[in-house]
Order: C-alpha cells, then sequence, then structure tokens
C-alpha cells in the first residue's frame, strides 16, 4: 500500500508523488502511459517532497526547506539557489503583550497580588495597586504553573530552562536568581501545592506519578500512582489538599473500580492510606484550617430522571458535601445543640477585645512623639498562630461521615477556611441553569450564602480571608464575604514579555518533541526514532524567519507518526481582518446574465434546527427564482454571486427577487443571511440519503 497524490501530465507520461519506495518518503514517480512502466525519478531520503508544480520542460519542488528544479528530458535534478534580501524585521526582538495568552492565575498569600503564567514567563500583579511586574523575562525559556508560597517567600514553578520540566523556587519579592530543585529528567508534571508550613510541595506528572518535594534538601518522594489513565483536564485539574500541621497531605484519585476514592499520606511516617472504600465517586478533599474536619464532595444521591426517547434512567446532579470528624472524639459538624443558661451572668456576656500586649506598652496618642511628628507608629507584629498537631484516627475513618445541608448538584473548588466550606456552584445538569455562583457553608450558622452570583473559577489566599476570581478573561481579588461584587479586575493588559523570536520558536519546537513523547499513546512512536527525527527538522528552524515557516516545519515533524488528530496552530502571524460571507441556502445557477435559485437547500420537513434564509415562512422564494441585488447592490454575473454578500454573514439584508432576469415587477424580500451553510447541507445530505432507505 502506498500514497499517492497530485499527478502531473507531461506528455504520455505522469508525473506522481508517491511513498512507494524502500525509504517511505514522498518522491517524484513516473508512469509510462504507452508502456505501462513506473519508475522513481527522485530519491530523496530524509524529507518528503512538497508542492510540486510543472512547466514546459521541468518540475519545481521543495524539500527540507530547499527548492529543486527536476529536469524532466534528462531527470536531473537540481538546487534552485534562493536569496532574499530583507530587514528581517520578523526576527528581531520586541516586547509583546501577553494578556491574552494568560495560562495559569494563583493568588498570593494575602490577596495583595496574583500571579500569572502567560506567553511562558511569570507576572506578578497587584490587587489593585503597584506595577504589573514580568518575574521571569525568559523569551527561550518556559515556566508554567507558579505558586506562592504560604509565606510569601518563594515562587515555585516548573522551569524547562534544564531541557526538561524541573521544578525550580525563587524569592518573591526580591531579585534573587531561581534554583533548580529536581532532576526527573523526561516527562511533564503540573501544579506544586504548597504545605502551609512553606517546605513542602505535592504534585502529579503525566505519567501519573504523585510526588511531594522538600524544598528545603530538595529531596523528592515518589508517595503513589494512579491505576487508571489521567487525560490532561484530569491531571491539569488535579488538586492536593494539606493539613494545616503540614503533616498529612490528602488527594483523590481512581481506584480501579470506575470511582475515585480519597488518599491520606503521612509525611512523618511515610503511610499511604486509601481513606474512603471507593464505593462512592469521592472527590476534592480539603482540611479546614483547624484540624477537626476532611470536607469532600461524594457522588451519593441518587435521584432517576426517566428519559423520553431511550425508555432508560439517567442519575445526573449526584453530588453532595461530605464531612468527616479527623478524631473519634471529635463532634459532628451537625451535632445538637442546646441553648442554655450557664448560671453566671459574667460568663453569659459577650467577651470584649482586650487591647493587645504591644498596644499596652505605648503611650496614649497625646504624649505619642510620634504621632506628635506626624508620623503613624506601625502596628505591633502579630505572632503567627501556634500551629496544633493533627492526628488522624483512620481507623472507622469514612464510617463518621456526616453529609451536610447543601442539596445534592454539581460542585467544584471546595476550599474551606475558619468556620466556613467555600465552593462553586455549577448550574445543574438538564437545567436552563447558567451562572456559577461561589458560595460557602456557614459551619456555625449552618446555612448557605453566595459571595458571588456568578464566576469562571477561584483560588483562595493561603490565609483564607481572599481569594482570586476568574471571570470572562478578567481576574479580580476579593473578600470572603457577602456579597461581592466583580468591580476592580487585575490590570492585566500591562503584562508585557520579551519576545526574541528564535529563542521561542526553538522553545515550543521542543516542547512539541517533548509533548509527543511524553503523551504519544504508542511508546514506541510508530516505529519512528523520534529524538533522531528531532534532530533533523529542529536544522530547518535556521532557516525559518516567519511563525508561517515554524508551523510548516512543526506540521511535517509530527506528520512523521502518521497518525490522526495531531493538530498545532496559533502564533504571530499577519492576518488580514476576518471578513464573513452571508449565505442564502441555495444552490446557484447563471441564466440569461444573472443569478437565480437553482435549488434551495432543505433537511426534513420536520426539522427546523436550521432553515434556508428563503425558505422562511412568508418569504415565498421558489426555485427559479432570480436573485438581482443585495441591499440595492446588483449581483455581478462576471463575479461569483457571493461577491455582493461580503461582510453580511448573519445579518439582516434585503433581496430584490423576480420570476424573470429583470428589475420590471421585481419585489423585495427581508431575511437573515446565514454564516455557514455546513449544517443546513449536512441535514439535507441526511434527508436525501433517508428518502433513499424509505425506497
Amino acid at each position: 500500500a502506498a500514497n499517492d497524490a497530485q499527478p502531473m501530465w507531461h506528455g504520455s507520461t505522469i508525473y506522481f508523488l508517491s511513498d512507494r519506495g524502500a525509504n517511505e518518503r514522498n518522491n517524484i514517480w513516473a508512469y509510462d502511459t504507452k508502456a505501462g512502466t513506473m519508475k522513481e525519478v527522485t530519491q530523496f531520503a530524509d524529507f518528503d517532497i512538497t508542492f510540486p508544480s510543472i512547466g514546459p520542460d521541468g518540475i519545481v519542488f521543495q524539500a527540507g526547506g530547499r527548492l529543486y528544479f527536476l529536469d524532466v528530458p534528462s531527470g536531473k535534478q537540481r538546487e534552485v539557489p534562493v536569496r532574499v534580501f530583507t530587514d528581517a524585521a520578523t526576527l528581531r526582538e520586541r516586547t509583546a503583550k501577553a494578556d491574552t495568552l494568560i495560562q495559569n492565575a494563583a493568588v498570593s498569600p494575602t490577596g495583595k497580588r496574583a500571579l500569572f503564567e502567560a506567553r511562558g514567563d511569570v507576572f506578578s500583579a497587584p490587587a489593585e495597586f503597584g506595577p504589573v511586574v514580568n518575574v521571569s523575562r525568559s523569551s527561550g525559556v518556559a515556566e508554567r504553573y507558579p505558586r506562592w508560597s504560604p509565606d510569601g517567600k518563594t515562587l515555585a514553578y516548573w522551569s524547562d530552562r534544564s531541557g526538561e520540566y524541573e521544578l525550580t523556587v525563587r524569592p518573591a519579592e526580591d531579585a534573587g536568581t531561581e534554583k533548580k530543585l529536581t532532576s526527573h529528567g523526561a516527562g511533564f508534571r503540573y501544579a506544586p501545592h504548597w504545605s502551609p508550613d512553606s517546605r513542602k510541595v505535592a504534585y502529579i506528572d503525566q505519567g501519573l506519578r504523585i510526588h511531594v518535594t522538600d524544598i528545603p534538601s530538595g529531596k523528592t518522594t515518589r508517595i503513589d500512582e494512579s491505576p487508571e489513565w489521567l487525560n490532561h483536564g484530569g491531571l491539569d485539574g488535579f488538586t492536593f489538599a494539606w493539613s494545616p500541621d503540614s503533616r498529612w497531605v490528602s488527594y483523590s484519585r481512581p481506584t480501579g473500580d470506575a470511582n475515585n476514592s480519597i488518599f491520606l499520606y503521612d509525611t512523618k511516617n511515610s503511610k499511604l492510606t486509601r481513606a474512603t472504600t471507593g464505593y462512592l465517586n469521592d472527590t476534592q478533599p480539603t482540611f479546614d484550617p483547624e484540624g477537626k474536619y476532611l470536607f469532600y464532595a461524594s457522588d451519593r444521591e441518587f435521584d432517576p430522571v426517566y428519559g423520553s426517547f431511550d425508555n432508560s434512567w439517567t442519575y445526573p446532579n449526584p453530588t453532595r458535601i461530605v464531612a468527616i470528624p479527623l478524631r473519634k472524639d471529635v463532634l459532628s459538624p451537625l451535632h445538637a445543640r442546646n441553648d442554655a443558661e450557664s448560671g453566671d451572668p459574667k460568663k453569659d456576656e459577650p467577651k470584649k477585645d482586650e487591647p493587645k500586649k504591644d498596644d499596652a506598652k505605648r503611650p496614649p496618642p497625646d504624649k505619642d512623639p510620634a504621632v506628635k511628628a506626624g508620623v503613624q507608629p506601625p502596628p505591633a507584629a502579630e505572632k503567627p498562630a501556634e500551629v496544633k498537631s493533627v492526628d488522624i484516627d483512620l481507623d472507622g475513618f469514612e464510617a463518621r461521615a456526616v453529609v451536610l445541608p447543601p442539596p445534592a448538584g454539581n460542585y467544584s473548588g471546595l476550599e474551606a477556611i475558619k468556620g466556613k466550606l467555600l465552593y462553586q456552584r455549577q448550574p445543574r445538569t438538564g437545567s436552563a441553569e447558567t451562572k456559577r455562583p461561589i458560595v460557602f457553608f456557614d459551619l456555625t450558622e449552618r446555612e448557605e450564602k453566595t459571595v458571588l452570583e456568578d464566576a469562571g473559577g477561584f483560588d483562595v489566599t493561603a490565609d483564607g480571608k481572599k481569594m482570586l476570581v476568574a471571570f470572562q478573561g478578567r481576574y479580580a481579588i476579593l473578600d470572603i464575604k457577602t456579597p461581592q461584587k466583580f468591580e476592580k479586575p487585575i490590570t492585566t493588559a500591562d503584562m508585557e514579555a520579551p519576545v526574541e523570536p528564535r529563542a521561542e520558536w526553538k522553545q515550543m519546537f521542543s516542547d512539541v518533541y517533548r509533548f509527543y513523547r511524553d503523551y504519544f499513546y504508542d511508546a514506541g512512536m510508530h516505529g519512528v526514532d523520534w529524538t533522531a527525527t528531532k534532530q533533523r527538522y529542529a536544522r530547518l528552524l535556521e532557516d525559518a524567519v516567519t511563525r508561517w515557516d515554524v508551523d510548516f516545519i512543526i506540521g511535517e515533524f509530527i506528520g512523521e507518526l502518521n497518525a490522526s488528530h495531531t493538530y498545532y496552530g496559533g502564533g504571530d502571524k499577519e492576518q488580514a481582518p476576518p471578513r464573513n460571507v452571508g449565505m442564502l441556502g441555495v444552490d446557484w445557477e447563471l441564466s440569461d446574465g444573472h443569478y437565480r435559485v437553482k435549488r434551495i437547500i432543505r433537511g426534513g420537513p420536520w426539522d427546523t434546527g436550521i432553515r434556508a434564509p428563503l425558505d422562511e415562512p412568508g418569504v415565498n422564494v421558489k426555485d427559479g427564482d432570480y436573485i438581482l441585488a443585495v441591499n440595492g447592490v446588483t449581483l455581478d454575473a462576471k463575479t461569483d454571486p457571493w461577491a455582493a454578500f461580503q461582510g453580511l454573514g448573519n445579518k439582516t439584508v434585503i433581496v430584490t427577487v423576480n420570476s424573470k432576469p429583470s428589475t420590471a415587477g421585481a419585489r423585495q424580500v427581508v431575511v437573515r443571511t446565514l454564516a455557514s451553510e455546513v449544517e443546513l447541507r449536512y441535514r439535507a445530505w441526511i434527508e436525501e440519503r433517508r428518502q433513499l432507505v424509505d425506497k
């Protein structure tokens, strides 16, 4: 079997591209129609031939980034030297806006700033006041998944500066240098999750391996591995929860039994425990900051909905929120309460705020020299709260589960803060809901309250007082109080990155190589020596001068795997402003020097999902009618009929129609055009074949 394409006649010989040769490369072959013989004319072994074009006595083609001329009579080929004199404007270093390329975002410990990953750089942006800072400024290096340590001193992220993505840290607020902590080698890793003491991070890699890295020592421990495959989306959203004392880390992963279970890893004793059985699908664990409970989402509500078409049941909106007391002596969060008098009036009085010890030492304002001098004294430094050791009774752990009052539905982003459980309520499956409010369940008042009416997602600060909220491409840092409004977005428009085109292109090409090496379904790469192929195509980057060139090289590189669904795209390209075309849902024909409707495209008579504009009720246009003008512009028979409809896609237009090729007696109809006829013609294709089956 072989791929034959792009036939070209020359006399009685057909020249064409084929990979039927021993090296399986697209070369030029010749078929002599008189003799019935076939031969290979070119013998390129490293690169395929593309874009062949035949002339009177030769064929011009491209291979390996070079142009060649094949002399047909002699069968000899030679390279065509091409010298382009240019100012190399596309290769100049420049500064580019990065706000439209944000990939990841995270909030600082107290919510004064947010971190962003955009165009391969790490940015720090203020909640409201201050500059936007490009922290990494590395055009030829990619940094991913930046996260701020809870103590505010360190940034952690993945950097490919070494040639592979390794865990890297740097000081958060000064110009200190970054430090590589790991040496994992091949592979891709996802967001690092800091422990509360800022000494450890937990993360998962593309190989489904779960790790904990100790920051001071750089020692990494593999603690677990998922037995079931997770796609990129599942890994990208994989979360970890640390206990307040940084001893325990919890997460949810597949168990091999079709469900997810909650796992607990004890970093003190290096012991992993499957905390829930997996009888139900349990996800999103989060410790409360007082070390009493572990909250999680559990699919356990079976409220069936009967299907109207397939006579079967489905079970949407199954998720409840569950709390488990970590120890046997901890009361249920829904324990019975009793309002009782203590018998001591002083005990029943609410406590008054007492002055801090350091405040008590200060002189009164009228005698304070700092105040008299007009200088506001700094607030007394707060001592860090004492972190209590968190012990967990693993025996009977899941049996202590308590289902909280929020009704069954779809939940995301569970995050416990002091006295509250924060989460996002997703639209109920099958409902007309579109908003995704951020709400919290107040554990004292035992009721749900809305913080923000609608959001895309959120990230809570380490102190549990604020959150970074994403909504429709914008970001804002809000208090976790009710109610809040998205009123002061972060000025991400000030994010700018230095661009060295060739350095960026080399990094992107390396990413392509690594992503396919690490994610391709066949570890054998379809028999391709992927490393050698990378080295061969990387040489072509030296000749690239535009992103169009780079995309072509990447496409050819990926094509070596001979696999489907291997897409690429995007990048800095010069693009003309897009201009759509209005479509009437008809086949056209030219008659008597004018365009008329040959056929109005229709699906089944019951199919109202999409309809040709000229087929709308009351329009009364039929096959054979002439379309003379649109919005007063006459259709020119010398051009395509669509030329008059430029820029009119999905617009209301006035169409002049008549049963004859004349304006005499013509009438006007008002219709709304389509921007595409693909769906309409697809449904017509289905209906035509349905009718064939009926016959």
